[in-house]
């Protein structure tokens, strides 16, 4: 899905959920931001893989989006937080039965599978 599809109006209500959430890591950053503000080394230690680059772009999105607050502290070095704003929030919570779906449909997997003897 393109970016340009989180601006457009003229989508059903999942398609516009989905735009706002779709890459391989914004539902990864909107479950750690869950469990409070973090600043991006911490984000980025809890998820292997993502690069800074990306998780930059993320995060400017999900700002952009109104998902996530940035606060940078006047300290030096500077110290950059995010946090869900109320926004955010709902989001997750609204996620939260796609997720136990997911979940349902991983067990439905596993059980079809062959065990191996």
């Amino acid at each position: 899905m393109t970016r340009s599809r989180a601006r457009d109006l003229n989508v059903c209500g999942v398609t516009a959920a989905i735009a706002v959430i779709d890459g391989k890591w914004k539902t990864s950053l909107l479950w750690l931001l869950e469990s409070g503000p973090h600043r991006p080394a911490e984000l980025r230690r809890r998820l292997p893989g993502l690069t800074e680059k990306v998780l930059t772009q993320a995060l400017r999105e999900m700002e952009s989006d109104g998902l996530v607050h940035r606060e940078v502290h006047d300290v030096l070095p500077l110290k950059t937080v995010y946090s869900l704003t109320p926004f955010g929030r709902d989001l997750a919570e609204a996620l939260g039965p796609l997720s136990d779906w997911g979940h349902r449909r991983l067990d439905r997997l596993a059980a079809a599978q062959p065990s191996a003897s």
